[in-house]
């Protein structure tokens, strides 16, 4: 985190243009309604504007004002508790904990085995990392079928960071079957929010073409 000196009326964001933890931020923000500026960024064509806001010139970065944030679950967080309507963390102090305990399972789980796998394709260890993403999404497969949204009824955060990653399966080169129809029925569910929609790049877009 760090600051700047010209101060901005509205909240900014650097994006890449198929960048998961990007989407991620995206899909909140959407969810959120809040008005934006988004400019979305090939990956390995970093903005220099963006190198003076971030020393480590990474995406997704969040301008609001003086403040400047580069992490994504950072940025989420910061995001919910800015603009609290509608919420996506619970307000009871339990249930929020519950919530930051399931989003370091998934983190760990899912969305470092996707971020991996993405930086991998077109090498020598694209088959191993689909693979590891792949039983990744079986072992989580059953609990799909639990709740409304993902371990939960209510829409939460944790379904704005799912739901990039689950977009761009077909993408990855990873086909789900009859058995994952829980999995297939939330993301189409998921997928057809206004919200949703609303965060695809005309990349992220062109991934289900």
């Amino acid at each position: 985190m760090t600051s700047v000196s010209n101060r901005r009326s509205m909240m900014g964001l650097y994006s890449g243009n198929i960048c998961i933890r990007s989407h991620q931020v995206r899909f909140v923000l959407s969810e959120k309604g809040i008005v934006t500026k988004i400019d979305n960024f090939d990956d390995k064509k970093i903005p220099e504007d963006l190198i003076a806001l971030n020393p480590f010139a990474t995406l997704p970065t969040l301008i609001d004002r003086e403040l400047v944030l580069y992490d994504s679950r950072v940025i989420i967080e910061y995001i919910d508790e800015r603009y609290p309507y509608p919420p996506l963390m619970p307000v009871s102090p339990v249930d929020r904990a519950k919530i930051r305990l399931a989003l370091a399972s998934l983190e760990s789980g899912i969305v470092f085995p996707a971020i991996e796998f993405d930086k991998s394709i077109g090498t020598r260890t694209e088959n191993g990392m689909r693979k590891k993403l792949r039983s990744a999404l079986n072992a989580s497969a059953d609990l799909f079928s639990v709740n409304k949204h993902f371990l939960n009824d209510d829409f939460t955060i944790i379904d704005c960071v799912l739901a990039p990653i689950l977009w761009r399966l077909e993408y990855f080169g990873i086909n789900l079957t009859n058995d994952h129809k829980h999995m297939k029925d939330y993301m189409e569910r998921v997928f057809s929010r206004e919200a949703f929609q609303h965060s695809l790049t005309e990349d992220e877009e062109e991934m289900h073409l």
